[in-house]
C-alpha cells in the first residue's frame, strides 16, 4: 500500500511523521512524505520518499522580541506571509500527489490535501500531533492560549475557529478548482468529514490527552510517534566534553522559532549560576555555557537537568519521554495547550507566556525547578508511562488496513 503523507510545517511537524513512516514501512507499506526542502534528510534517512513541498516555514514563526507583543500591522503581514506558504504547499501536494498513492494522511494545516485525495478517488486521513477537534475539554488551539471558557465555551469557541476564514482556504479552494470538483469551502468539507466521522489519527498519549468524551468513534490516540533516529549520528566531543565536566546542565531551545537572542539567554544562564546547554546558537561558547547545533533530544534531554523550551508538541514530547522537568515559554498556536498541559501533570514549571517574559522571570523559574523534587518525580512518572505504551503505529495499520479493506 502506498500511503503520502502531507507535512508542511517546522522539524517538529515533520520528525513525528518520519518516525512513523520509518516504523509503517517495516510493515511493508510504502511511505512518501511530502515536506519542505530542509527536511529532507530527516525523510529519506527515516527511510521514506522524500517529496517537495515548495517554502520555508521557519522563516514564518519568528515572534516578536521577549516581553513585547505583535502588532497588529506584524499580524496582517504574518497572516499574508502564511497563505503564501500554504499556496506553495498545496501545489507541492498536487505534485506530490502524481506520483501516486492509495491513501493520503494530512497534517492538521493541509485540508487541501483532502481535496487532492477526492479527485484522485482514494481516502484520505488526518495525522495530527494536537488536538484540532472542537471539544469542551479545550480551547479551539488556533487561539493560541491556554485558558479554558468552560465546556459549552470551549466547544462554541472550536466550532466558530473551525468554521471561520483560515490561511489555507483560499489554497484549498484553488486546488478544487484546478482538479475540477465541484465548489466547496474548506469549512464545509470539514464539516462533511465530522459527519461521516473521517479518521484523524492522533501521534501523542492518552496518557497526556486523554480522549475527550464528545470525540466522534473516528479519532484515535495512538501514542507517540517518536522521530527516527539517525544511525548516522554521532555527538561531538566538545559537547561529550562539557556534558563530563560537571553536574548535568541546563537545556535552552526553542525550536524553529528562535525566539530569544543569544545575549538574553546568556543572561539568563548567568543568572541561574547553572551550566546551561543553548542549542540554536552554536556561536557560544563560554565557562558554563555552550551552544550546540541539531542535536537529537531523545539523546540530549535524558542527560539534562531541567528543559527550557517553547513547547512545541515534538519538544514538549522530548522532555516526557526523557523524564527530566521543564520550564515551558509558550509563544503562539498550540504552544500555550502543551505548556499548561505539562504544568498539571506535574511535570513542569507553571508557564511563562513569551509576551510576559524577561531574563529574571525565566531564571527564578529554572532555579526553582531546579530545586523542585515533586517535579522531577513527576517527570520521570510520566515517562516511566509513556514508555511501557505499546507501539503507536499498531492503530495507525490498523486503520489503513480497514481502509484498503473497503475499497
Amino acid at each position: 500500500m502506498r500511503l503520502l503523507m502531507i507535512a508542511p510545517g517546522t522539524h517538529g511537524d515533520v520528525a513525528p511523521m518520519a518516525g512513523l513512516g520509518q516504523n509503517l514501512a517495516a510493515h511493508g507499506f510504502d511511505v512518501a512524505i511530502a515536506a519542505n526542502p530542509a527536511y529532507q534528510d530527516v525523510v529519506v534517512s527515516a527511510g521514506c520518499r522524500f517529496r517537495e513541498l515548495p517554502g520555508d516555514m521557519r522563516a514564518l514563526v519568528n515572534p516578536a522580541a521577549p516581553g513585547a507583543k505583535a502588532s497588529p500591522k506584524d499580524l496582517r503581514r504574518y497572516l499574508r506571509e502564511l497563505q503564501d506558504y500554504f499556496e506553495l504547499a498545496a501545489s507541492g501536494t498536487m505534485a506530490a500527489a502524481e506520483h501516486g498513492a492509495d491513501i493520503i494522511m494530512a497534517n492538521a494545516v493541509a485540508p487541501y490535501a483532502y481535496d487532492v485525495a477526492e479527485a484522485m478517488g482514494i481516502p484520505a486521513i488526518g495525522g495530527h500531533l494536537q488536538p484540532n477537534e472542537p471539544s469542551a475539554a479545550y480551547s479551539p488551539m488556533a487561539l493560541g492560549a491556554s485558558r479554558s471558557f468552560g465546556p459549552l465555551g470551549n466547544k462554541v469557541l472550536g466550532q466558530l475557529f473551525a468554521a471561520s476564514k483560515a490561511p489555507y482556504d483560499p489554497p484549498a479552494k484553488r486546488v478544487r478548482q484546478s482538479l475540477g470538483l465541484p465548489a466547496r469551502s474548506r469549512a464545509s468539507s470539514e464539516r462533511l468529514r465530522r459527519q461521516h466521522r473521517n479518521p484523524i489519527l492522533h501521534g501523542f498519549s492518552s496518557a497526556i490527552v486523554p480522549r475527550s468524551a464528545d470525540w466522534h468513534e473516528g479519532i484515535v490516540n495512538c501514542g507517540y510517534w517518536w522521530p527516527a533516529a539517525d544511525p548516522g549520528w554521532t555527538p561531538s566531543q566538545r559537547l561529550l566534553d562539557f556534558l563530563d565536566d560537571g553536574q548535568p546542565p541546563v537545556f535552552i531551545g526553542f525550536g524553529s522559532t528562535q525566539a530569544l537572542e543569544p545575549e538574553f539567554i546568556v543572561d539568563v544562564a548567568r543568572r541561574t549560576g547553572r551550566r546551561t546547554i543553548v542549542q540554536g546558537e552554536a556561536e557560544i561558547d563560554e565557562p558554563g555555557i555552550l551552544g550546540i547545533g541539531a542535536v537529537p533530544h531523545h539523546w540530549l534531554f535524558p542527560q539534562m537537568a531541567a528543559v527550557v523550551h517553547h513547547a512545541g508538541a515534538g519538544t514538549t514530547a522530548a522532555g516526557l519521554r526523557a523524564g527530566v522537568p521543564a520550564v515551558p515559554v509558550p509563544v503562539f498556536t498550540d504552544q500555550p495547550f502543551w505548556a499548561q498541559r505539562i504544568h498539571r501533570l506535574g511535570s513542569a514549571a507553571e508557564p511563562i507566556a513569551y509576551k510576559h517574559l524577561t531574563a529574571q522571570r525565566l531564571a527564578s523559574s529554572i532555579t526553582g525547578v531546579l530545586a523542585n523534587a515533586d517535579l522531577a518525580d513527576g517527570a520521570r512518572r510520566i515517562a516511566r508511562q509513556l514508555a511501557a505504551e505499546s507501539d503507536s503505529s499498531i492503530p495507525v495499520i490498523r486503520i489503513l488496513e480497514q481502509l484498503r479493506a473497503r475499497r
